[in-house]
């Protein structure tokens, strides 16, 4: 999001428009120099918010909250000290499984309670919307519409040939139980041993369950198979060395590294959660499997190493025409522009 939120504030100023941010701390790197940053570490962004916004010089004409919780009384106190429209994104992956019955009616109470508070609902996919709507009520969905993240193209480095036989995989994800790396070890297990004893998966990214995945692989005598290559800010140049990239996430909102995946022209072998499918068309530019079907996935992956199933299209081709930075900050300036 950090380049969003650059090229947001750039283009409202061309615009003659003036944008506070408020963070939980004081954003330095890149372009944030650029932006008119304000917070207090010793307040929970919420309290600093509303303490700022009850001085008279904040008459703010529009709101937008990015990775809050909504409906919650916070919006309700937003509303009583302004007349800014307010637009509430939602970022969050659910559960595969969905939430438990307590959240679900939990969550409910609050839709209720605090849903007419936002004046918009802002979804990053169709799936987020759907999502929006289980949780606080069909009633919001006359305020509900979807932006779709978007990528910088011109960062990415694009892949011009792809190997149809024996190809090469990268993951690209924070390492924790619910992106599913486990499952793909496992489905690598099922292998024949012909192509365990070939194919070769880099996994880029780091996180809590790191540990417990190299020890999952050391069990299945995979060592040979992936390669831990820690985290990694050159990712965008990154995705061309390889012929595919896998994502068997058990939950996902709506993935940049998929988005940037297909920007290098490498297609993308990934789950049916989330917005995935808003992204990848199966057989087309990637392939779908069943999140958690291991042996589906081992048989996805045979395939594909064989030179069974394969993808031919230019996968960079659908993020030119809809998942563009530039539209996802003209679709949200608009929001400011036509009221």
């Amino acid at each position: 999001m950090d380049v969003f939120f650059w090229e947001f504030d750039q283009k409202c100023k061309e615009t003659d428009i003036q944008v506070d941010w408020y963070f939980p701390n004081d954003a330095t790197h890149g372009d944030y120099q650029l932006l008119t940053i304000k917070y207090d570490s010793s307040k929970s962004i919420e309290s600093f918010f509303l303490e700022s916004l009850a001085q008279p010089e904040n008459d703010y004409t529009h709101i937008f909250t990015h990775f809050l919780e909504l409906c919650t009384p916070f919006f309700q106190q937003v509303k009583q000290l302004s007349k800014a429209k307010i637009i509430a994104v939602d970022h969050n992956p659910r559960p595969l499984e969905g939430y438990p019955v307590d959240k679900r009616i939990k969550k409910r109470i609050k839709g209720l309670l605090f849903s007419r508070s936002i004046d918009l609902f802002i979804g990053v996919s169709e799936y987020t919307v759907k999502e929006l709507l289980k949780d606080f009520g069909r009633h919001i969905q006359p305020k509900t519409r979807v932006i779709y993240n978007g990528i910088n193209l011109e960062e990415i480095k694009t892949r011009t040939n792809r190997n149809l036989e024996k190809p090469t995989f990268l993951v690209a994800s924070h390492l924790r139980q619910s992106k599913g790396i486990q499952d793909l070890i496992q489905a690598v297990a099922l292998l024949p041993e012909a192509i365990k004893n070939e194919i070769k998966i880099d996994v880029f990214g780091d996180g809590p369950y790191k540990m417990e995945l190299q020890a999952l692989v050391e069990e299945l005598q995979l060592k040979p198979c992936f390669n831990f290559k820690g985290s990694t800010a050159q990712l965008k140049s990154i995705y061309a060395n390889y012929d595919y990239m896998l994502q068997p996430t058990h939950m996902e909102c709506f993935s940049l590294s998929i988005l940037e995946s297909l920007a290098a022209n490498v297609p993308v072998i990934t789950t049916n959660v989330g917005g995935n499918e808003e992204a990848i068309t199966h057989n087309e530019n990637g392939f779908i499997f069943e999140a958690k079907n291991i042996k589906q996935l081992a048989n996805l992956l045979q395939e594909i190493y064989l030179g069974d199933r394969k993808i031919n299209v230019n996968a960079r081709k659908l993020i030119e025409d809809r998942f563009t930075i530039d539209k996802m900050v003209m679709n949200y300036l608009n929001l400011i522009i036509y009221k």
